[in-house]
C-alpha cells in the first residue's frame, strides 16, 4: 500500500500560556500544502524501515511510533515501510507528523476500515501535537497544545505559496524559551476572518521575534517575499521555514541568503 503524506504551514501562531503538563496552550490555523513524501508498506516476515530521499537524522521515526500505537487496537502481520523523504525536516512543516498520520490512515484502511477519523485523531494526538491535523488535513483551527481541531472557513483556493528553507534547525524547546506567552490580545480567529491583505500587520507567529533575533537571515528572507509581491509572509511553526502567499504565480525569486530548499506551489 502506498500514499503521499502532505505538509502544513501555520497561519499565525499565538502562545497563550504554559500548562501544568509542561506544554503550552496555543491558537493557530494550519493549512495543508500539496508537497509530498512517499510512504509505502508491505507485509513482510522481516520487518524493516527503509528511507530514501532526504537524509533522516536519528534512528527512530514517527511512522514506527504510529505502527506501535495502531497495534494496541488491532493485531496484524509484520510490516516493512519505505519512506521517500521530500519534505524538509526540522523546519516547521510537520512532515514527520504527517508521515505518522498517513501511516495510521493506511493501516486503518488495510486492517480495520471501520475505525472513524475521530479515533485516528486520538491515536495521532499521542504521537505528536500536530499529528492529528493530518488525519483530515485541509484548513483547520487548532487550540490546546495543537491537537484540539475544528474546521476553519477560509478560502485560499488559487493562491500560490512559496516555501523557503535555509537549512537552519531551530529546536522547539529553544523556540519556546524565547517566547513570553500573551493571552490578552485580538483572538487569532478574528484576525483570520479579515481579508488576507490585512494580515501583514496583524497576523503574527510568536516564535518569529526570538528566532529572527538569533537568525537575522530568516528575517531577510521574509522581507524578500514581501519585496516580490507576497500578500502575506511568515515563518511556519517554530521555524525555520518561511513562506509567502501570492495572488499570482511567481518563479525564480532572488534571495538575500543562500537557500537549501525552495518550492512553488498552487493551492
Amino acid at each position: 500500500m502506498i500514499n503521499f503524506p502532505t505538509c502544513k504551514i501555520n497561519l499565525g501562531l499565538h502562545i497563550l500560556g504554559r500548562r501544568d503538563d509542561g506544554y503550552h496552550d496555543v491558537e493557530t490555523a494550519m493549512l495543508e500544502l500539496p508537497l509530498y513524501d512517499i510512504l509505502e508498506f508491505v507485509e513482510s516476515e522481516e520487518p524493516a524501515f527503509i528511507t530514501s530521499g532526504l537524509e533522516i537524522p536519528g534512528s527512530g521515526n514517527l511512522v514506527l511510533n504510529a505502527e506501535a500505537v495502531f497495534r494496541k487496537y488491532k493485531s496484524f502481520p509484520k510490516l516493512s515501510f519505505h519512506l521517500h523523504k521530500l519534505i524538509p525536516m526540522g523546519g516547521g512543516l510537520g512532515g514527520g507528523s504527517s508521515d505518522a498520520a498517513f501511516a495510521l490512515k493506511m493501516m486503518r484502511d488495510r486492517y480495520l476500515p471501520g475505525i472513524p477519523n475521530e479515533v485516528l485523531k486520538e491515536m495521532a494526538a499521542t504521537i505528536g501535537s500536530d499529528c492529528a491535523f493530518f488525519i483530515d488535513g485541509g484548513i483547520q483551527f487548532a487550540t490546546g497544545r495543537g491537537e484540539v481541531l475544528e474546521p476553519l472557513d477560509l478560502n485560499l483556493k488559487n493562491y500560490f505559496v512559496v516555501l523557503v528553507n535555509l537549512g537552519i534547525h531551530v529546536s522547539t524547546k529553544e523556540a519556546y524559551e524565547g517566547v513570553i506567552p500573551n493571552p490578552d490580545r485580538t483572538p487569532l480567529r478574528e484576525i483570520l476572518s479579515k481579508p488576507i491583505h490585512t494580515w501583514k500587520d496583524r497576523l503574527e507567529n510568536d516564535f518569529e521575534k526570538s528566532v529572527f533575533l538569533k537568525y537575522p537571515e530568516l528575517a531577510k528572507i521574509k522581507q524578500d517575499l514581501y519585496a516580490h509581491g507576497a500578500v502575506y509572509a511568515s515563518m511556519t511553526g517554530s521555524g525555520s521555514t518561511l513562506y509567502g502567499i501570492f495572488e499570482s504565480e511567481v518563479q525564480g525569486i532572488q534571495w538575500s541568503s543562500p537557500v537549501s530548499y525552495e518550492a512553488y506551489l498552487k493551492l
